[in-house]
């Protein structure tokens, strides 16, 4: 499902941006070079590069894991402040999940793990269970609530992890490769997962080498290579730059692909094209 340009936020958006942004760890050069990106104005904003880009330390910066060696980050028009307390808030409402669930999941019963951030903020137990309700029924994960965590699939982890996040309502969320590792069932289900949370107003920031997912959910681009911004843009446009897309390591979508190929209309997914198909019998 593509998200549509009707969810393109404009007047009243909260700031939520990267200015100038360095990242170097001890005794290195710098991995992040300047990197200034907005997520203020969209729904659904993606990160592309290959392997070694910088993607995840981008996201661990974002999130206040990496302080940077210079720039900001500029949430609700006041810099990150990193002290423990104002990190904690922040995280509530600018949440992540990481491509490997298990980084995130610390209880052996979903329901412990699920709910142990409200729990932890001293929320009425009344209170978090219609909140697990609400998570559970959008992930639709209602039947893994009593299951131990050893006993589910990677794909069930994955989507564990995600109403972790959830629970506490975030504002933002950042996806680092959230279809790796799953079946073409699973990526499906994942892709509907997205879908529906932009459409309930969580913005979504995405990291994927999957770029047929890219090209379906997401409005607005970032191509990193080597640490540098290459390009930025709407996300139509970024993927039809075939060269720029080959000299950072990427691979176009498969509808952009036919469509430059065989000159197939630009449609943003197997449905659409099925659609333009059925039109021209």
């Amino acid at each position: 499902m593509k998200v549509s340009s009707k969810y393109i936020l404009r007047e009243g958006a909260t700031v939520f941006k990267v200015t100038d942004l360095c990242i170097s760890y001890e005794n290195q050069a710098d991995v992040l070079h300047h990197l200034s990106l907005d997520f203020s104005d969209y729904r659904a904003i993606g990160v592309l590069g290959a392997n070694g880009s910088g993607k995840s330390t981008l996201f661990a910066a974002i999130v206040g894991l990496l302080r940077p060696s210079q720039g900001e980050i500029i949430y609700d028009n006041q810099p990150l402040n990193y002290k423990k307390a104002a990190l904690y808030k922040y995280r509530q409402e600018v949440g992540i999940v990481f491509q490997e669930p298990e980084h995130q999941i610390f209880y052996s019963i979903v329901e412990d793990d699920v709910a142990f951030a409200l729990k932890n903020l001293g929320i009425e137990p009344t209170q978090i269970k219609a909140r697990m309700d609400e998570v559970f029924a959008l992930l639709k994960i209602e039947h893994l609530k009593k299951k131990p965590v050893q006993y589910l699939s990677y794909g069930q982890k994955k989507k564990v992890a995600i109403a972790s996040v959830l629970m506490l309502k975030t504002k933002w969320l950042l996806l680092d490769e959230p279809t790796a590792g799953l079946d073409p069932a699973g990526r499906q289900q994942m892709i509907e997962i997205i879908s529906r949370l932009i459409q309930q107003g969580t913005k979504i920031i995405l990291s994927s080498h999957d770029m047929d997912l890219m090209y379906e959910i997401c409005e607005y681009l970032y191509v990193l290579d080597k640490g540098i911004i290459i390009k930025e843009g709407e996300a139509d446009q970024v993927f039809l730059d075939d060269k720029l897309l080959e000299a950072a390591g990427l691979e176009q979508p498969w509808l952009v692909k036919i469509h430059q190929q065989l000159g197939f209309p630009l449609v943003k997914n197997q449905q659409e094209l099925m659609q333009v198909k059925m039109r021209a019998r």
